[in-house]
């Protein structure tokens, strides 16, 4: 349990300021979780809401350490670095931009408040390689490859089921519903619906088991589209808790999404200005199921 009083810099502010500026690591669905548990306090009396605090005020707040510290700039893991560019292997539970993201976190290690800044992205609770541009140049270069399918990014997954192919190359129609945080896939076009293709190749099954593990890559970079595709057809992502199913991630005790961004390859092709030195590179980090 941590005990602080509100300070006359944060009279009349709200708890949820005073909380992220005493632990700005923290995120926010750490935060509200604690509200919904009751597990802060304000004056002895235990709070359910987002209430405006005032100097003196006594905030007892029962969250682990764990979640008010949940990552440490000094503990990023960095898989590559160079004068440009930076790879960094990606935790679960924190977005990549955003307060309290691995963005912050990076630039505060580096004490910039631009540079190092991500060329793309990943969902909260993807884990795996994210490249991080450490000057203008070396981003603009990057965002060039990646618009032009130059860099080749590929994720493992391990889904519930056993394809009736060894490889193969989907094709189908997203629609993304902003105000629930949810996409939907068709087989034929809709009316605000965006096509998708994705591939994927087994590298192992386990009958008994009933799981695969698969080599996935996109042809189109859409919200969600791994795991809703890979759903679609019947092999959801096992640990999904939006896609997936609860009873099967109930069986394997899992409770976040098995899906890696494991393995980058750099394809360029021409002008690639002072990040030439990268073509035909590969870094890949090894996955334990």
């Amino acid at each position: 349990m941590k005990c602080l009083i509100v300070s006359l810099k944060y009279d009349n502010k709200k708890l949820n300021t005073y909380l992220f500026n005493m632990f700005p690591d923290m995120l926010s669905s750490t935060f509200y979780k604690a509200l919904r548990k009751k597990d802060i306090k304000v004056n002895d009396k235990r709070v359910t809401e987002n209430i405006i605090i005032h100097t003196g005020d006594k905030i007892e707040v029962y969250i682990s350490d764990e979640l008010l510290f949940p990552y440490n700039s000094s503990l990023l893991n960095v898989v590559y670095e160079d004068d440009n560019i930076l790879i960094i292997n990606k935790p679960e539970n924190i977005e990549v931009l955003g307060k309290s993201s691995l963005t912050s976190l990076v630039q505060k290690k580096y004490n910039d408040n631009l540079f190092p800044y991500p060329c793309h992205r990943l969902d909260r609770n993807t884990k795996g390689l994210i490249i991080y541009a450490k000057n203008k140049e070396s981003l603009d270069i990057l965002f060039s490859k990646f618009k032009n399918k130059e860099i080749e990014k590929h994720y493992l997954s391990k889904v519930y089921g056993i394809p009736s192919k060894k490889q193969a190359t989907l094709t189908a129609y997203l629609f993304k519903d902003s105000k629930k945080s949810k996409v939907y896939i068709s087989d034929s076009f809709k009316k605000g619906y965006q096509k998708i293709i994705t591939s994927y190749t087994v590298l192992k099954t386990d009958k008994k088991n009933n799981f695969s593990i698969l080599d996935v890559t996109l042809h189109t970079g859409k919200t969600h589209q791994i795991r809703a595709h890979l759903s679609y057809i019947g092999h959801p992502i096992i640990g999904d808790g939006k896609y997936g199913i609860n009873e099967v991630n109930k069986l394997f005790n899992v409770k976040t999404q098995e899906l890696y961004a494991y393995k980058l390859k750099f394809n360029f092709k021409k002008d690639n200005g002072i990040l030439d030195y990268l073509n035909n590179k590969e870094f890949k980090i090894d996955i334990q199921f």
